[in-house]
């Protein structure tokens, strides 16, 4: 079984395994409004389930409504960016990865499985230790650190996070570090003074390296829901986050908020986290996905 029918094994045998017995019978309006329920409880959200029964009861294929909602699910998805990710500013400039979201979405561990699959496929990374506010992040990262051989920066508890960030680009500067992972204060979106501390940090690196294109990655919980799905609309709208990383996929069965956060956010999801290992972080491609949930 490949980690992404793994990941999604608990959303195909609920919603989706419920959703396909409902394609497979007799499609009257009672039935659609059952495909637009299961739909929403897989966290697809009431407007977009709905948007969804909608436009495959107008286009389907009468012989195959299973692959007319597939495609719509699919079409849910925004373009995926052929460029290489993280943007790589230039030589000798490291690409900058700034890790957000609010505590125990898997923020900190995210921040190291991202150092070490970038390592694993031959860049240099190092980790910064910029969640400063709790002490147990930074011991976290360093564990987690020591575990995938990387290196990290880090001051102590309570020191300003922007210099953390500050340090660790000069420290990969010396070391021609391909790439930097910050890990961040996390932070509910209605924390002002933690918003601002996260631009604080954006303008740091612009001082320090003007040439850096950060990218900000969100990392959201799939447990969470729609709930988590709010708590990324603020932040993208504070921070213009570039991806989505969707932690504990495999311990959900209402994996659809992946398509919820794209059609909302129109920010890509990047990673899916499927267990607690270091390599437990699978790109995530649409296609294989969807294939998985509907296997």
């Amino acid at each position: 079984m490949s980690g992404y029918e793994q990941g999604v094994a608990r959303t195909r045998q609920g919603v989706i395994g419920r959703l396909r017995t409902v394609l497979g019978g007799p499609l009257d309006d009672a039935a659609w409004e059952e495909v637009e329920e299961t739909l929403i409880a897989a966290d697809l959200g009431p407007t977009l389930a709905a948007r969804i029964v909608a436009r495959a009861r107008e286009g389907r294929d009468s012989d195959d409504p299973e692959a007319a909602v597939v495609a719509e699910l699919l079409g849910l998805f925004t373009p995926r960016d052929p460029t290489p990710w993280p943007r790589v500013p230039g030589p000798g400039v490291p690409a900058v990865v700034l890790v957000v979201g609010v505590n125990g979405t898997g923020k900190t561990t995210t921040v190291a499985k991202l150092g070490y699959r970038f390592a694993q496929r031959g860049a240099r990374a190092l980790l910064a230790a910029a969640d400063t506010f709790r002490a147990a992040a930074i011991e976290q990262l360093v564990t987690w650190a020591d575990r995938a051989d990387l290196p990290v920066v880090a001051h102590r508890a309570g020191a300003d996070p922007s210099a953390v960030v500050y340090d660790a680009l000069d420290a990969a500067a010396a070391r021609g570090t391909d790439v930097v992972v910050v890990d961040t204060a996390g932070r509910l979106h209605t924390k002002t003074n933690l918003m601002d501390e996260l631009a604080k940090i954006r303008r740091t690196i612009g001082k320090r390296l003007p040439d850096a294109q950060p990218e900000v990655v969100f990392v959201l919980d799939a447990t969470t829901g729609q709930n988590g799905l709010a708590q990324a609309k603020a932040f993208h709208a504070a921070a213009g986050l570039t991806g989505i990383v969707l932690t504990k996929l495999d311990t959900t069965s209402r994996g659809g908020i992946a398509f919820a956060i794209e059609d909302a956010l129109d920010v890509p999801v990047l990673f899916v986290g499927v267990g607690e290992k270091l390599d437990d972080l699978l790109d995530f491609r649409p296609n294989e996905f969807v294939e998985a949930l509907f296997a």
